[in-house]
């Protein structure tokens, strides 16, 4: 990618001209119509692979030291296919995706993307004629819808509000929901300003959540944005303060998910914001909230060194780049360096956490806190995977990716139930407490480490059995996790 620091730097954003009010200075934009870009998406890295409608080959993407997932390689390695032939793709379902700002060629990328991969089209795409029984996709802007354009040159930090610099993170958020739940509704609800670490956007944000929640909008709701706990001005308070919409999601039936970060277990403050000191690292591992909060099911990220080249049984491809990859052979999914983890500073370790599974990787709970990722997918950009925005293909990583993806099993779980499950992270866990479920509904990922103060790493801070630091309690075996889950939620 552009190495942009996606966790700061693509945090969502999404915008279209509004044609309807609605009531709390919140618009609907019709989904073809112009959108635009930016908060800090939790995208740490893109790469721009080609500039034509049809998707790069994988022997392309070695090319440049990458191995690329489309959508059919990618539902096969998480054992998605079964639930799809069963008819489950998540009709009926909304998942929302909340944004900074948008992109003014959603509409039409989305449209490429789905013909590119042979996926259902949506109602709302542009260049698509709506049929009865559609799917849809829309757009809600809550407060302004905004107009992506670039920051002058003159500009402070342009990396903060740089709205046509987020596209990318918008395209990522719609496409994969849609690759991975192919006939849920996808809402992306933008807001006009950007989550700059803290100093501005989580208020609306939260607001936006909050109204989806209110007006029964969604039954799943994604969000790929946050900042260190300790980065908060007002302290724990004003951390707190913003948790409303996350407690009315849990008491409406609303699942809520959140990328862990992409700084492994190391963030940085939020001021100052420019110049030469800007964004100063914490000095001692940290986690960033909103996938902190213990009312979300936190998402971390890993390498999926499975076999991009098949839509048959999950197999390990260690001759592919990338290097990491190469170097564990027989592996086929290793926890992402980067991908964000660790121990909360503000909140306790929920009940749900008391029964692990055996082998969990928690000596470094020392003060007995809330531990962080809950689960993971695929998140970097060396596995990344590939998306359509404004004209180009890119290869994309970052836990931007693994909590759409993630929220998408969600959705299907939702279908398959003929109900929304809502709050999910009782069920995970669960399901982690018994080892026979575990080990058939979840892809156990043992290999990896995410500390980034200590060489050699620390630990407190590697991959095991069981949960763990880096990817929690690892990745979904979809068609077995999905029946599981509604068991588990259901008290079985």
């Amino acid at each position: 990618m552009l190495r942009l620091s996606l966790f700061s730097s693509l945090r969502r954003w999404g915008a279209v001209c509004a044609t309807t009010a609605l009531a709390f200075g919140t618009s609907w934009a019709a989904a073809p119509a112009a959108l635009s870009a930016v908060p800090r998406p939790l995208i740490t890295d893109y790469t721009q692979v080609s500039s034509t409608l049809v998707p790069p080959s994988e022997a392309t993407c070695n090319g440049i030291g990458r191995r690329c997932w489309a959508p059919a390689p990618f539902q096969s390695a998480y054992n998605l296919t079964s639930l799809y032939t069963a008819g489950n793709q998540g009709q009926g379902v909304t998942v929302a995706v909340i944004d900074s700002f948008g992109s003014q060629t959603i509409a039409a990328d989305l449209n490429n993307f789905s013909t590119q991969f042979g996926l259902p089209h949506l109602c709302g795409e542009a260049n698509y004629k709506c049929a009865p029984g559609d799917s849809t996709f829309k757009v809600l802007c809550v407060q302004a819808c905004t107009n992506a354009k670039s920051q002058p040159p003159t500009a402070n930090d342009p990396g903060q509000e740089n709205k046509s610099a987020w596209s990318v993170e918008v395209s990522l958020d719609v496409e994969w929901v849609h690759a991975v739940a192919p006939r849920a509704n996808v809402l992306l609800v933008t807001v006009p300003t950007a989550e700059t670490l803290g100093v501005q956007g989580f208020p609306l944000m939260m607001n936006a959540e909050q109204y989806v929640i209110d007006h029964g909008l969604a039954q799943v709701i994604t969000q790929s944005f946050g900042a260190a706990e300790e980065s908060f001005n007002g302290g724990t308070a004003a951390l707190q303060n913003l948790r409303g919409a996350f407690v009315s999601a849990k008491a409406h039936n609303v699942s809520v998910f959140a990328s862990s970060g992409d700084g492994g277990n190391e963030n940085v403050m939020k001021s100052p914001v420019g110049g030469p000191n800007a964004g100063p690292a914490i000095p001692f591992p940290t986690v960033i909230w909103p996938g902190s909060d213990p009312l979300v099911t936190s998402v971390g990220g890993t390498y999926l060194c499975a076999n991009a080249n098949t839509t048959g049984s999950r197999t390990d491809d260690s001759v592919s780049p990338p290097a990491k990859c190469q170097a564990n052979p027989g592996v086929t999914e290793i926890g992402w360096v980067v991908g964000g983890g660790g121990f909360s500073h503000v909140f306790g370790k929920p009940a749900y956490q008391n029964n692990l599974p055996s082998g969990s990787n928690t000596a470094g709970n020392t003060n007995n806190m809330r531990g962080v990722p809950d689960v993971s997918m695929e998140a970097s950009s060396l596995t990344g995977v590939l998306v359509y925005d404004g004209g180009s293909w890119f290869v994309v990583g970052g836990t931007s990716v693994s909590s759409p993806t993630f929220a998408a099993v969600a959705a299907i779980a939702d279908q398959v139930n003929g109900a929304p499950l809502g709050f999910l992270n009782d069920g995970l866990y669960k399901i982690g407490s018994n080892p026979a479920r575990y080990a058939n509904d979840f892809f156990d990922v043992t290999t990896g480490n995410n500390d980034q103060f200590k060489s050699p790493q620390d630990p407190n801070y590697a991959a095991s059995t069981g949960w763990d630091p880096v990817t929690g309690l690892g990745t979904p075996n979809a068609a077995n996790l999905v029946p599981d889950l509604i068991l588990a939620v259901h008290g079985s």
